[in-house]
């Protein structure tokens, strides 16, 4: 699921450009004392479900791709819906559909008479399956305003079946291209890669051996297979790569167990593309370890912001019925990445009863809303894995769902008394972050996203020795005692284009507060 802008800046370099620092990781601090890190958790929204499975081909809903056009404030949403045995046609057993909205809410579903659904002719139905072997799945969108080829300007990204020039029948991802996010075009070539599928277990082929294999079993079913030791799966997450300028698909990728033995466990694949046609060969970029346990990934969408890479990855508990929650992951390069909370997930399932119960599907669409970050996902009210009344019976209850975090606060740090002694029984709740030194040239204003309800923030210039600036002291210094991502710091009778030229460190002051990111302009 990606919807993502093409031109991204190096924040940092060019000071006419606004750069936030974000406080999830240490990166960008000298040092920090009387404080703890904190995830923060983001709200579900009251109306969840905002679309739900009410159409004869909408038995199960899971996978979606939104996108939000800044200039008119209208939102575009695909979604994948399962049909099964519903479907009289192979190629409707999965299909995408197609909702809209103006506020992000409120969605309604067109009738779009593209594609009917067995005797249903009116459908909000965008994409069908090849209706080779298995079934069409997953649909990432980007949009691309940039496109000097009008018919192409949205691109949808999706895992399918074909048959190769030699006549096998193989599985890897599709694309295909569209004018307006409702009427596609499948690209000729496919697929444009193949994925391993089948062989649990079983050891990886020897060099030089062909991975393709066929079985004949009764009547006229064939057993098909590929043995890859390193593949993607069936799911494909692009985002735009700003620091290597090209394309990034993140996904499921199976890893061999203890033994060798193939499909054991999915970890998180990338391949990388500069036309979204011709992709890399996959790269395991993480994986599970002794920390997880039985648990695994699932599909590991990645969004990039203020200099860091984000990762909603699906943690799956495979023997506890499939069912899946949400770990935010950190990265500084998209290839080594960071799980500082996995032990405190940062979306878990609703309880029993609710749509989202089971199963949660995240996607790699981050939508800026005024300043309110948005995450759409899909869900199951059961686990996802196991197929049949599994996810089709009628206790299933599926839509899609949203939750929603302030501006730029995925994790912040919070001023912690230290422990209590026999001389100080109630420690003060302060503590500070001290910076690395950083180039103020150029800089008018210091803004602060922070919760001081109840509290407060203030900030202290250093000089790159560690000596206060005269003026731009705590003491001088306007403190914050709300609640606000984005407060304007300021001191009396000072501004930062005052300070001459050179490297200073910035410390922000906590006393029972949080602090989320700065921002420099």
């Amino acid at each position: 699921m990606k919807i993502l802008c093409f031109v991204y800046f190096t924040l940092g370099l060019v000071h006419a450009v606004d750069q936030t620092i974000l406080f999830v990781d240490d990166h960008d601090i000298l040092f920090r004392a009387g404080t703890q890190r904190i995830l923060e958790k983001p709200v579900r929204h009251a109306a969840n479900p905002l679309i739900t499975e009410d159409k004869p081909w909408e038995m199960a809903i899971a996978w979606t791709s939104v996108h939000r056009d800044k200039s008119t404030g209208r939102y575009q949403l695909w979604y994948q819906a399962y049909a099964g045995s519903r479907a009289k046609l192979k190629t409707h057993e999965c299909v995408v559909c197609y909702a809209e909205s103006a506020d992000g809410i409120t969605f309604t579903k067109p009738n779009l008479g593209l594609f009917a659904f067995n005797e249903e002719e009116n459908t909000n139905i965008v994409l069908i399956g090849s209706g080779v072997y298995g079934d069409r799945y997953c649909n990432s969108v980007i949009v691309d305003p940039k496109e000097p080829d009008a018919s192409k300007r949205y691109k949808m990204l999706y895992y399918d079946w074909a048959k190769s020039k030699e006549g096998e029948v193989i599985a890897g991802l599709h694309i295909a291209f569209s004018p307006d996010g409702i009427r596609w075009t499948k690209h000729s070539k496919a697929p444009l890669y193949s994925t391993a599928f089948g062989g649990k277990k079983l050891q990886p082929p020897f060099s030089g051996q062909n991975p393709y294999s066929e079985t004949k079993l009764s009547g006229d079913r064939v057993k098909r297979q590929l043995l890859r030791p390193i593949s993607m799966s069936d799911a494909a997450d692009p985002v735009f790569d700003p620091k290597r300028k090209l394309w990034a698909i993140y996904g499921k990728a199976w890893i061999p167990g203890p033994d060798g033995g193939l499909a054991w466990k999915h970890g998180m694949g990338r391949v990388e593309s500069g036309d979204l046609l011709h992709w890399s060969k996959p790269q395991i970029v993480c994986f599970p370890d002794e920390q997880d346990g039985a648990l695994e990934f699932h599909t590991s969408p990645v969004f990039f912001r203020h200099n860091r890479y984000f990762s909603l990855n699906q943690i799956l508990n495979r023997p506890g019925g499939g069912t899946m929650d949400i770990e935010l992951m950190i990265s500084r390069d998209g290839l080594d990445w960071q799980r500082p909370f996995r032990k405190d997930l940062w979306l878990q399932r609703s309880p029993e009863g609710h749509f989202d119960s089971g199963t949660i599907a995240t996607n790699s669409d981050i939508i800026i809303d005024g300043r309110e970050m948005r995450f759409y996902y899909g869900a199951y009210s059961s686990g996802a894995i196991g197929g049949g009344t599994n996810i089709t019976g009628d206790q299933q209850k599926s839509g899609v769902g949203m939750v929603s975090l302030p501006l730029d606060r995925f994790a912040g740090i919070r001023s912690q008394p230290e422990p209590a002694t026999a001389k100080v029984k109630l420690p003060p709740d302060i503590g500070q972050i001290t910076l690395k030194s950083i180039s103020l040239s150029g800089r008018t204003d210091l803004y602060v996203n922070a919760n001081a309800l109840g509290g407060t923030v203030w900030c202290d210039i250093l000089d790159e020795d560690g000596y206060r600036i005269p003026g731009f002291d705590k003491a001088n210094c306007t403190p914050l005692k709300k609640d606000t991502t984005r407060f304007r710091l300021t001191w009396k009778g000072k501004k930062l284009s005052d300070l001459p030229a050179g490297m200073y460190l910035i410390r922000i002051h906590l006393q029972s507060a949080a602090v989320y990111a700065i921002t420099l302009h």
